[in-house]
């Protein structure tokens, strides 16, 4: 499936000739385990998602690779994703609730804000009495906003234990390395300051580790305090000329370049 996936990913970007390849692809062992053997979900979508495990996908720019595990595990169409970023789809360059996707709860791309979303539903849940829980997902760069602080605050503050966050640690932005845009620090040191439990999954794009970081997670959740995972990625994953670079983060492949990517993931279930 994640090869699947990334060849939908380069497909769709190639397509409209807009979009942000280099990150998406980078994330989808994440995103594939969450949906496929994490989250207990139901494509029969509800918006207020009662009684299931909810995501929010904060960093809306990685939407193509959000569409297409959406697609692909049962929530829309995947032909649909032929109309990624076309005038009139459901499927905008940045997840948008106007048009009723499946799947899509907010919308998205505004970075910062996906955070404090979460936390708003994971409360809501518990004021609910339902069990489930709430997933959110970040990129490092995003993590220069303030309002992520604010909200870092704010989670162990109020005993939102039933929150699972995840930032795609690729160290890599629009403008260039992320040490170079505005450092990060010691990421880990951080969060664990602000209350939360931290859990480190060094091998990001390795399906193993990524689930045994999620079982991890969960483990540790309703404990009280609210956990979030750190998963060391690259960004480009699985594409050669595009790993480790990020000039990939909103650069769509030419001609030439689709199909050389598509030589390195060769078809697994079949293209839309």
């Amino acid at each position: 499936m994640i090869v699947q996936v990334r060849r939908d990913v380069v497909r769709m970007v190639h397509a409209c000739q807009s979009g942000h390849p280099g990150g998406a692809i980078g994330c989808a062992e994440i995103l594939v385990c969450l949906y496929f053997n994490v989250m207990k979900r139901n494509p029969q979508f509800s918006m207020n998602g009662f009684s299931e495990d909810i995501f929010f996908l904060s960093n809306g720019h990685l939407s193509a690779v959000w569409y297409s595990v959406l697609a692909r595990s049962g929530y829309f169409p995947i032909a649909e994703l032929s109309t990624f970023r076309s005038i009139d789809s459901r499927l905008q360059g940045h997840p948008a609730t106007h048009d009723g996707l499946p799947g899509v709860r907010i919308a998205s791309g505004s970075l910062g804000q996906g955070l404090s979303v979460a936390i708003g539903a994971a409360l809501a849940k518990k004021l609910n009495e339902d069990s489930s829980k709430v997933f959110v997902l970040m990129g490092d760069g995003e993590l220069q906003e303030g309002q992520i602080w604010e909200a870092a605050l704010y989670a162990p503050h109020n005993s939102v234990d039933n929150l699972i966050a995840m930032v795609d640690y690729n160290g890599a932005q629009i403008d260039g390395e992320t040490n170079e845009v505005l450092g990060l620090g010691d990421l880990k040191a951080k969060w664990e300051a602000f209350g939360w439990i931290v859990i480190t999954v060094d091998k990001g794009n390795d399906i193993e580790a990524v689930l045994a970081g999620f079982n991890q997670a969960i483990e540790n959740s309703d404990c009280g305090k609210a956990v979030i995972i750190l998963f060391t990625t690259q960004m480009g994953n699985g594409v050669d000329f595009m790993m480790g670079s990020h000039h990939w983060h909103g650069k769509a492949p030419d001609d030439l370049q689709l199909r050389s990517a598509l030589s390195q993931n060769k078809e697994t279930i079949g293209d839309y």
